[in-house]
C-alpha cells in the first residue's frame, strides 16, 4: 500500500470554517446570490478529494500531519482511505448543492448570512471528523458536529419547538459524546497510540484486551446516539424543526451518518466478535422496523422521510454488525445510494413546502403539471429508495440481501419488511403530492427557481449514472470503501442487471410485492399504526422529557439540601473537609513527619513570637468584629517580621503592604455595616469551630513539615539561577519569577485584588447613604437571630 502526503488537506479541512467567517459579509453584499459564491468552496474541496480517487482505488492512502500538542503526543493528522474518501466526496459534493439550495430556499430571510455561516461550520465539522486520523482531533470534530447541529436545528430560535428540538439533539448526542471520549481514551491506552491508522494496524490488540467490553459499549454509546439507534431515535425526527436545507444535509451526508462511519471505521479492530455481531444486528433490526412503522404513521413529508432515515441507519448498523464481506459491501452500497436519494427527496419536500405552502401529504395533489421538474426529481429519488431498476438503490438492495442470506432468518425478514415499507414512503412522497386531481393549496404552486431544483436533479442523475456504470463506481469508489470497512481486500463484481434468477432477486421481487400492497392500503395501514401507538402510550420522546424533569427536580432537592443558604454551614463543611484531606492520608498510611529539633530562640525572635501570640489572644477575646479585624493585623505584622529576620526583606515588605491594606479596607467596609457585638455562639458551637480551626492549622503545619523533610530537588532553582539574567534580564530572582516567569499568574492575582476592591467600594457606596447606627442588642435577641440563621447567603 502506497501512502502519499498532501498538505492541501489542511486547507481543505479549514476552508469551510474560513468561508463561514466571510459568509455574513457576502450575504450583505450579494443577498441570496451569496449562496452561489459560497458553494464554490465545497465544490473546490470536492474536486481536490476527487483527485485522490485513482490513488485510493489502487490501494493507496493520502495523509497530512503536523504537531499540535507535542508535549501530550497529540498531532493534527488526517488520513484518507476508501472509507474517508467516499464520505468526504459526499459531504463536499452534497454540501455544494445544499449551499446553493439554501440560498434559494431562504431568499429574503434576514438571517440568511448567519445560516450560511452555521451550515459551513457544520460541513467543516463533519468533513474533519471523517478524515481525522488523530483520535483526539476526531473527538473534537465529533463534538463540533453536535454544537453546530444545535445551532442549525434551533435556527428559528423564536419558536419553542425549535429550541426544544435543538436542546434535545444536543443532550442526546452530547451524552453519547462523553461515552465516546472515554472510549477513545481507553483505545489510546490499550493500543499505545492516538492515531486511527495505527489503531487499525494493531490487529487483535483491542479484541484480546480485558477492556474490550467497556471499549465496545462506550463506542456504541457514542455511535448509537449520534446515528439515532433505538431507543435514541427520537431526537432525529424532532430535528425536522430545522429549515429544510439542514434536514436534507443532516440526513444525507452529515451528522446522522457519523455514528455509522465510526462503526465502519472500527469494524476491523472491534468487529467479528460475538458481542459485536449480537448487539449491532439486534439494535439495527429493531431500529429499522421502528423507523419504517413510525414513518407510515406520518402525513408530514419531512417527518415521513425523517423516520425512514432512522430506519436506513438501522439497516446500515445491522449490515455492519454482521462483519461478513458481502454484507459490508451491501452496507457501503446502500450508504452511498441513501445519501443520494434521501438528499434529493428532502429537497423535493422543501420545494413543495416552499412553493405550495404545506407539507401535509393529505392536503396535496395534482402538482405534476405545475411542478414537472420537481416531480421528475422526486420520482427518480423514490425509484432508488424503493430499490427498483435502474437506480443505484437497486444494486445496493441486491447486494445487501446476498450478504444477509447466511445470517439469521429474522434479520433477513426484518430487512425485507423494512425495505418494503421504505418503498411505500418513497412513492408516497413522490406520487401523492403530484398525481390525482389538483388540490387547493395555501400558496399558488409553481415550479421553483433553479437554485431549488438543481440539487435533487443532480443527485438523481448521479444515482442513475452510478448505476449505469456500476462496475466503474464499484472499482473506483465503493470497492476501496468496502475494503477499508472489512479490513482486507473485497472481491466486488457488481452488475446492474442480474445475470440469472437468484435468491436476492427473488427477495427483491417479494419486497416490491409487499411494498405495492402496503402502498395501496396506506391509509388503513396508517390508521392501524396510529391505534397501536395509542395503545402503547408514551414512548422515548416523552420519556426524554420525563428524564430531564426528574434530573431537574433531583438537582433542586440536592441543591437545597447541601446549600441551605447559611454561610456558617458552608465554612464549617469546607474547612472540616480540608482538615480531613490534610490529616487522613497521613493517619491511614502512618507517614507523619518527624518533629524537628527546636533551637533556642534569641530574645528578638521570642519577642516576635510573643507578639503573634498576643495578637491571637486579642482576636479570640475581641468582643466586636472591628476589634477582631484590627487584632488580626497583628498576626500579619508578626509574620512580616519573621520574614525580615530570616533574610527575605522583599517578602516582608509585601506582607506589610498586604496586611496594612487588608486591615484598612476591611475596617472601612465594617464601619459601613452593623458593628454590633459578634454573634454569641453556644459553647458546643465554639468547641466545634475551635476544633476545626486547630485541626486545619495543624494539618497545614504537618504538610509543610513533610515537604521540607523531602530531598531537595534543585532543578527548578538551577533553572531560575541560570536564566533569570539571560532571559529576563533581572538580578532579583524572586521579582523575575513574579513578573516574568509567572507573570500571567501575577496578572490574575492583581485582577482578583482589583475585583475585590471594586466589590468593597460598591458596598461602601451603597451602605454609606444610610449608615446603620451602632445599637447594642440584647443578648437573647442576638442569640435568637443566630439560631434562625439570620445571616444567610443565597
Amino acid at each position: 500500500m502506497t501512502s502519499e502526503t498532501h498538505d492541501w488537506i489542511f486547507l481543505a479541512a479549514a476552508a469551510p470554517f474560513l468561508a463561514a467567517l466571510v459568509a455574513p459579509v457576502l450575504h450583505r453584499l450579494l443577498g441570496a446570490r451569496a449562496g452561489w459564491v459560497l458553494a464554490l468552496v465545497p465544490f473546490a474541496i470536492f474536486l481536490q478529494f476527487a483527485s485522490l480517487v485513482p490513488l485510493v482505488a489502487a490501494g493507496g492512502t493520502a495523509t497530512a500531519a503536523a504537531d499540535w500538542l507535542p508535549a501530550y503526543g497529540v498531532r493534527l493528522s488526517y488520513f484518507i482511505d476508501g472509507l474517508s474518501l467516499v464520505f468526504a466526496l459526499l459531504i463536499s459534493g452534497i454540501g455544494t448543492l445544499i449551499v446553493v439550495y439554501a440560498g434559494g430556499y431562504l431568499a429574503g430571510h434576514p438571517q440568511l448570512g448567519r445560516f450560511f455561516s452555521f451550515i459551513l461550520m457544520f460541513m467543516g465539522a463533519m468533513l474533519g471528523l471523517v478524515i481525522a486520523d488523530n483520535l483526539i482531533a476526531l473527538f473534537i470534530y465529533w463534538e463540533l458536529t453536535s454544537i453546530t447541529s444545535f445551532l442549525l436545528i434551533g435556527f428559528d430560535h423564536s419558536r419553542a419547538a425549535s429550541r426544544r428540538a435543538a436542546l434535545q439533539a444536543l443532550l442526546v448526542t452530547g451524552g453519547g459524546g462523553l461515552a465516546l471520549m472515554a472510549g477513545v481514551l481507553l483505545i489510546a491506552s490499550v493500543t499505545g497510540t492516538k492515531e486511527m491508522s495505527e489503531v487499525l494496524a494493531s490487529g487483535d490488540v483491542l479484541r484480546n484486551s480485558l477492556l474490550y467490553v467497556p471499549i465496545l459499549l462506550l463506542v456504541l454509546g457514542g455511535a448509537f446516539t449520534k446515528s439515532a439507534q433505538f431507543p435514541f431515535h427520537f431526537w432525529l425526527p424532532n430535528a425536522m424543526e430545522a429549515p429544510t436545507p439542514v434536514s436534507a444535509y443532516l440526513h444525507s451526508a452529515t451528522m446522522v451518518k457519523a455514528g455509522v462511519y465510526l462503526l465502519m471505521r472500527l469494524q476491523p479492530v472491534l468487529g467479528d466478535t460475538v458481542l459485536w455481531m449480537t448487539i449491532l444486528p439486534l439494535f439495527g433490526a429493531v431500529t429499522l422496523l421502528v423507523g419504517t412503522l413510525l414513518a407510515v404513521r406520518q402525513t408530514d413529508l419531512k417527518l415521513m422521510l425523517a423516520y425512514t432515515t432512522v430506519a436506513s441507519l438501522g439497516l446500515l448498523v445491522l449490515l455492519t454488525g454482521t462483519s461478513s464481506e458481502k454484507a459490508i459491501e451491501g452496507a457501503v452500497l446502500y450508504l452511498f445510494a441513501h445519501s443520494l436519494f434521501k438528499g434529493a427527496l428532502f429537497m423535493v419536500a422543501g420545494i413543495i413546502d416552499h412553493e405550495a405552502g404545506t407539507r401535509d401529504v393529505t392536503k396535496l395533489g395534482g402538482l405534476r403539471k405545475l411542478m414537472p421538474i420537481t416531480f421528475a426529481a422526486a420520482l427518480v429519488g423514490a425509484i432508488s429508495m424503493a430499490g427498483l431498476p435502474v437506480m443505484i438503490g437497486f444494486v445496493a438492495k441486491e447486494v445487501l440481501y446476498e450478504g444477509l442470506l447466511g445470517s439469521s432468518i429474522w434479520l433477513l425478514a426484518a430487512a425485507v419488511a423494512g425495505n418494503a415499507l421504505m418503498l411505500v414512503i418513497g412513492f408516497a412522497v413522490a406520487l401523492k403530492p403530484f398525481l390525482g386531481p389538483e388540490v387547493h393549496t395555501p400558496k399558488h404552486a409553481h415550479e421553483g427557481p433553479p437554485a431549488l431544483w438543481l440539487g435533487p436533479v443532480v443527485l438523481g442523475l448521479v444515482g442513475l449514472a452510478s448505476a449505469l456504470a456500476v462496475g466503474t463506481t464499484g472499482s473506483l469508489l465503493l470497492g476501496p470503501m468496502a475494503a477499508a470497512v472489512f479490513g482486507g481486500p473485497v472481491e466486488s463484481d457488481l452488475h446492474l442487471i442480474p445475470t440469472y434468477i437468484s435468491a436476492p432477486l427473488l427477495l427483491s421481487i417479494l419486497t416490491v410485492i409487499l411494498g405495492v400492497g402496503a402502498f395501496l392500503a396506506l391509509d388503513r395501514l396508517r390508521d392501524l399504526v396510529a391505534r397501536a401507538l395509542k395503545v402503547i402510550g408514551w414512548g422515548p420522546d416523552r420519556g426524554f422529557d420525563q428524564v430531564v424533569s426528574v434530573i431537574v427536580r433531583f438537582s433542586a432537592v440536592l441543591t437545597r439540601s447541601i446549600q441551605g443558604g447559611r454561610l456558617e454551614v458552608y465554612m464549617t463543611v469546607t474547612l472540616a473537609l480540608v482538615a480531613l484531606t490534610l490529616l487522613l492520608p497521613m493517619g491511614l498510611t502512618g507517614t507523619w513527619p518527624a518533629m524537628p529539633a527546636m533551637p533556642e530562640p534569641t530574645f528578638y525572635e521570642a519577642g516576635v513570637i510573643l507578639i503573634a501570640l498576643l495578637g491571637l489572644a486579642a482576636v479570640v477575646a475581641a468582643r466586636t468584629r472591628l476589634t477582631a479585624i484590627v487584632s488580626l493585623g497583628i498576626q500579619g505584622f508578626a509574620v512580616a517580621l519573621i520574614f525580615m529576620l530570616f533574610g527575605a526583606p522583599d517578602l516582608s515588605f509585601t506582607q506589610f503592604m498586604v496586611e496594612t491594606l487588608s486591615v484598612v479596607i476591611l475596617t472601612l467596609a465594617m464601619t459601613r455595616l452593623n458593628l454590633a457585638e459578634r454573634d454569641h455562639r453556644p459553647s458546643s458551637q465554639r468547641l466545634l469551630d475551635g476544633t476545626i480551626a486547630i485541626t486545619c492549622g495543624a494539618g497545614f503545619g504537618l504538610i509543610l513539615l513533610a515537604v521540607t523533610q523531602q530531598a531537595f530537588d534543585r532543578r527548578l532553582t538551577d533553572f531560575f539561577d541560570a536564566y533569570s539574567r539571560t532571559i529576563a534580564h533581572g538580578r532579583n530572582v524572586v521579582n523575575v519569577i513574579i513578573v516574568d516567569f509567572r507573570g500571567l499568574d501575577t496578572l490574575g492575582e492583581i485582577a482578583v485584588v482589583m475585583i475585590t476592591g471594586l466589590a468593597i467600594l460598591a458596598v461602601v457606596r451603597l451602605s454609606g447613604r444610610r449608615r446603620v447606627p451602632v445599637v447594642p442588642e440584647p443578648e437573647q435577641v442576638v442569640a435568637s437571630r443566630h439560631s434562625r440563621g439570620a445571616e444567610t447567603v443565597r
